[in-house]
This record gives C-alpha cells, structure tokens and sequence, in this order.
C-alpha cells in the first residue's frame, strides 16, 4: 500500500531544482512518484509504507535540497 509524504524544501527556486528533486528521489526504492510545486516550495512523494520519511528528507538533505 503506498503512502504520501509532503514536505517544505524553501531551497527550490527554478525547474532545475524540481528536477534534480525528481532525479534523487526518483532512484530511491519504494518511490512512486514524486511532484514538485515551485510556487509553494513543496515536495509530495508517493511510495511504499515501508519507505520512512526519515530516508526521503536524509535523500533530499544530501541532493542539496533540505526540508524545512
């Protein structure tokens, strides 16, 4: 069963940013699918119940992107 994470990233300024957020997230194990909202500064990941939002903001933190 998949869950969804949202998250404050006040690091995202342009569409480079939401890309690399999808490229990092996108090749943890678990994701589904992730979107990048520029304007709000949030990120919404869908992924396993077992993937812990820990792992998602420790993978965020190390693409340069840290969650608020």
């Amino acid at each position: 069963m998949d869950t969804q994470t949202e998250l404050k990233v006040p690091s995202i300024v342009c569409g480079g940013c939401a890309g690399g957020i999808k490229k990092a997230l996108g090749s943890v194990q678990g994701v589904r699918q992730v979107e990048v909202d520029i304007n709000s500064k949030t990120v919404t990941v869908k992924h396993d119940q077992g993937l812990p939002r820990e792992e998602i903001i420790k993978v965020l933190d190390g693409a340069g992107f840290p969650a608020a």
